[in-house]
């Protein structure tokens, strides 16, 4: 099951649930998402600075 599957999944389970909880958990899982990304980024950038100072 890829990223998008179970994305899906997981919209389709909120909208049968129409609980509030859930919607906390996807809140909180997107954000830590945003955060892992801005953390990748972060790290290439300071790759590609250090390729740059070498150079």
């Amino acid at each position: 099951m890829n990223l998008v599957e179970s994305i899906k999944s997981k919209v389709r389970s909120l909208k049968l649930k129409k609980g509030k909880k859930p919607y906390v958990k996807m809140d909180k899982s997107a954000s830590v998402k945003v955060e892992i990304r801005s953390r990748k980024a972060r790290k290439l950038i300071e790759k590609t600075l250090k390729a740059a100072d070498v150079h």
